[in-house]
């Protein structure tokens, strides 16, 4: 029986301060943890028992999480101390996987499509592993995959002269061999156990690893720039016309792909979609651009926003200047004493309070 492994123990350092407060797995796309896109891919290939690594966030994702029960399914929490690689992750997870295959996905990836494909390709061939790769224009910033005949014939993390521009997408599928070779190999200049080790330690003892080219659309969403894609790729995606379970005054235009969530107030306001509102907001007097998702409990007032990410209970006033490309934490307050012709583009965490004047 194939099961899962999500791992959910990173810091999130690139899109500090939020994940000062907050799980990086945790920041919402379209108003969703980026996590359960991951758990839904899982279930999508009716995988019943996953195994989700947390670390110093544990608290946080099982709160969020739970036990599984939502999606059909029974997560296992498995403690790392500290982010001490990919593969390590993989070694202390063998008492959960014992001798079944699994599929290994990186809690903060986001693949469109899922990977349903992927592990179906799986099952019919006689593999040992399968691993997802997608083409990319800066492969040095990733583990690289050199392929020969259909099979993965080297690997290199982060390479200064990249053989392929074939990157490791944070997907892959591993059967029992993978844990003689986390137990075989050394940590990394970085002191982490490399998963790209681990594998190249399969292909280097004669074990069949396959890869698996994605053709649709991927994203590490590490950094607020990949985030706020991916954010702009899901709403794009979006199969609806406005749906609308709140109350829209007659002064305000609603067009194109908009979701508003029940007991949220729309007042004289314009919202042109691709864009997704929360419960329990209020828009007032402001325009909310394409690509923007805003969580519940929000007050947007006078202001004009666009492709960007507003969490719970913030709220943002009086901003003369258009708000664009931007991640704003929980709980934040924004506001402005004195007009002035401005641009304004913001990563805040929770519980900030920014008075512009």
């Amino acid at each position: 029986m194939l099961k899962g492994l999500i791992l959910s123990g990173g810091k999130g350092t690139r899109l500090r301060p939020i994940t000062y407060t907050s799980a990086k797995q945790l920041i919402p796309i379209a108003n969703k943890p980026v996590l359960f896109y991951g758990i839904e891919a899982l279930v999508e290939c009716g995988i019943k028992e996953i195994g989700i690594v947390v670390g110093h966030t544990k608290d946080e994702i099982m709160e969020s999480a739970g036990d599984g029960s939502r999606w059909g399914v029974r997560f296992t929490y498995i403690y790392q101390p500290e982010p001490l690689g990919l593969a390590h992750a993989v070694m202390i997870s063998e008492d959960f996987i014992k001798d079944s295959p699994f599929v290994m996905y990186l809690g903060d990836n986001l693949i469109l499509g899922g990977i349903k494909s992927l592990v179906e390709d799986f099952k019919r061939s006689n593999a040992n592993s399968f691993i997802l790769l997608a083409r990319v224009k800066d492969p040095g910033q990733f583990g690289v995959a050199e392929l020969k005949d259909g099979k993965v014939v080297r690997l290199e993390e982060k390479p200064k002269e990249p053989k392929s521009d074939l990157a490791l997408v944070g997907v892959y599928i591993f059967d029992k061999n993978i844990f003689k070779a986390v137990k075989e190999i050394k940590p990394s200049w970085r002191n982490e156990l490399e998963i790209t080790d681990a594998i190249q330690w399969l292909v280097s003892n004669g074990y069949d690893i396959r890869p698996h080219i994605v053709k649709g659309w991927w994203k590490d969403t590490g950094k607020l720039e990949d985030l706020l894609e991916a954010n702009r790729m899901v709403l794009d995606f979006f199969d609806v016309g406005v749906v609308n379970k709140g109350k829209i005054d007659s002064a305000s235009d609603v067009q194109f792909k908009v979701f508003i969530d029940e007991g949220t107030e729309i007042r004289n306001s314009t919202i042109r979609g691709p864009a997704i509102i929360g419960k329990r907001a209020k828009v007032i007097n402001s325009y909310i651009g394409p690509f923007t998702s805003i969580q519940d409990d929000v007050l947007i007032e006078n202001c004009e926003i666009e492709h960007s990410i507003v969490l719970s209970g913030s709220k943002i006033a009086n901003i003369p200047g258009r708000i664009t490309d931007s991640l704003i934490g929980k709980n934040v307050s924004i506001s402005t004493e004195e007009r002035s012709p401005k641009a304004y583009r913001f990563l805040l965490g929770d519980h900030s309070n920014v008075v512009i004047k």
